[in-house]
């Protein structure tokens, strides 16, 4: 199979020289190569490094065959033939049929690509759209559905999808399925959907102890995850039971000594022996002794390191949990009440919703990309004003967060917000809330906008459930979408253990499922 990627020995680190990964060595030829890691682990520096957009910091990459990266980002002026780049090939074939063109045109002409465009867009799930209609009037998934048309187009013997499912909806998810189920070429994906990393013919984990490469979609590799985890574990267990061991050797000598120095001591005080012998027994056992002190604090030392280095990778391999504090909540008692709801935003019109939350219901909300998902919590919350129909809710007792945790003020620290958010309670109160979601002393004191995504939505559920009254129904809107899968993972447990009802936006069906919802309530905009 030949090779349209190699990397050999890479390193890659951050412009102030801190390092991401070391010795990634990696040829990718027509299969499907998943990357996965924690946020700031290089997923995003790698792929730049594919495409030589970024130069690693040591190691050698070899490229062959062409290379096509999934456009995410737009510049809103763009209209989508320009955006799939055909723009130019079409009006080459405009010019010949008006009668102008030239022969170079006659030359160049692709006589196939209005077909492959249509083609393209009906793959990618928008299905026949204007050529001149311009890109911002879509929705973020509809345009990361055009990136996929684009590539579709191309054809490049390698894909690059960083995080390709990101904000899209099902038909958009699908759209990438479809992309990669039909590739026939090669594929690096950096992503923390594990439905598309199941896809997967090897993924590649970046950790601070290295990379591990496993063959197999995403069930293979948490089994291997699992499995190291269990090993690290188990290593833990074996270094504390030895260092346990050595510090018994070591009181038993301490005692042993203890007693023979006492001996010597009492039979010096009886005065029957020479005082030549007693000094020379005193030399010898001072030496020995020394000898002995110094392969107890030898042995312990090394006991020492070998626990210490075998319980910090087991910190490393272990993610950190999360539990929501209990809120106390009813079964039959009414979180929320939309009748025939509806909300105006600009010249579009949407519901009429009518939808009931009580008890412990654990509810997703779906839809396509601007159907209105946001806008229903939105007004559920008392967010944004009705323009008809009625809500009732629990006051004070439900709150929202998005996927940008948007109630959080970046330029403040983790506990300033908490207190700004929490006023009734005190600092230490406000200091211990934060501590029991993984926040302790100076990490308190971090600024949000230096957090990871993780992070963030840690520190805003701490704030939100910090309080002297947790929410009893919890609105989340794509909480998902900037989490890598170790933090998806935390918050899909305390989800689970939650004992208060959840209304969800996400088009992440692994995350639904693992979070117990039941039930379903489908936006139509």
């Amino acid at each position: 199979m030949p090779s349209f990627l190699t990397l050999d020995a890479v390193a890659a680190a951050t412009p102030d020289g801190h390092r991401l990964f070391d010795n990634l060595s990696l040829s990718i030829g027509a299969e499907r190569v998943g990357v996965v890691g924690r946020n700031g682990s290089g997923k995003s520096t790698l792929l730049r490094i594919a495409d030589g957009s970024s130069q690693p910091a040591s190691g050698t990459v070899t490229r062959s065959g062409t290379f096509g990266l999934l456009a995410q980002h737009w510049d809103p002026g763009l209209r989508v033939g320009e955006a799939l780049g055909v723009a130019g090939a079409l009006a080459i074939i405009d010019r010949i049929v008006a009668g102008k063109g030239s022969d170079d045109d006659l030359a160049r002409a692709d006589w196939s690509l209005p077909g492959r465009i249509d083609d393209a867009l009906i793959e990618a799930g928008m299905g026949c759209i204007a050529l001149d209609r311009a890109m911002d009037s879509f929705s973020g998934g509809e345009r990361t559905r055009i990136g996929v048309a684009r590539l579709l187009i191309e054809a490049p013997d390698l894909l690059l999808l960083d995080e390709p499912t990101n904000n899209l909806d099902a038909e958009g998810r699908a759209a990438i399925g479809r992309l990669m189920q039909r590739w026939r070429g090669g594929m690096l994906v950096a992503s923390h959907d594990r439905a598309l990393l199941e896809m997967m013919d090897r993924i590649v984990e970046l950790t601070p102890v290295g990379v591990h490469i496993i063959g197999g979609g995403w069930s293979m590799f948490a089994q291997a995850r699992d499995a190291e985890l269990a090993r690290a574990a188990a290593a833990l267990d074996r270094a504390d039971a030895r260092l346990r061991e050595v510090g018994r050797d070591v009181q038993r000598q301490r005692e042993a000594k203890a007693r023979k120095d006492k001996a010597g001591r009492a039979l010096a005080a009886r005065g029957s022996a020479p005082k030549l012998l007693l000094g020379a027994r005193a030399e010898r056992a001072e030496n020995t002794g020394g000898r002995s002190q110094r392969t107890a604090q030898r042995m312990m030392a090394e006991a020492t390191a070998e626990a210490e280095e075998a319980r910090q990778n087991v910190e490393v391999l272990t993610p950190l949990s999360m539990v929501l504090p209990s809120t106390g909540l009813g079964a039959g008692t009414e979180l929320l009440a939309m009748e025939d709801a509806v909300v105006t935003a600009g010249e579009r019109s949407f519901g009429p919703w009518t939808l009931h939350v009580r008890g412990r219901q654990r509810i997703a909300i779906a839809g396509r990309n601007g159907a209105g998902k946001t806008t229903l919590l939105k007004a559920a919350i008392g967010a944004l004003p009705l323009a008809g129909g009625t809500v009732r809710r629990a006051e004070g007792r439900i709150a929202l967060l998005d996927q940008h945790v948007a109630l959080l003020d970046r330029s403040d620290s983790i506990i300033g917000n908490f207190r700004r958010l929490n006023p009734a309670l005190g600092t230490e109160a406000a200091r211990a809330a934060c501590a029991r979601f993984a926040f302790r002393n100076r990490d308190a004191e971090q600024t949000v906008d230096t957090l990871s995504g993780g992070e963030r939505l840690r520190a805003g559920l701490a704030c939100t459930f910090g309080g002297e009254q947790p929410p009893w129904l919890l609105l989340l809107d794509e909480p998902t979408n900037h989490l890598d899968i170790s933090a998806i993972e935390i918050l899909e447990q305390a989800l689970r253990d939650f004992d208060g009802a959840l209304l969800v936006v996400s088009h992440d069906p692994s995350f639904l499922a693992a979070i117990g919802v039941a039930q379903e309530f489908v936006v139509e905009g």
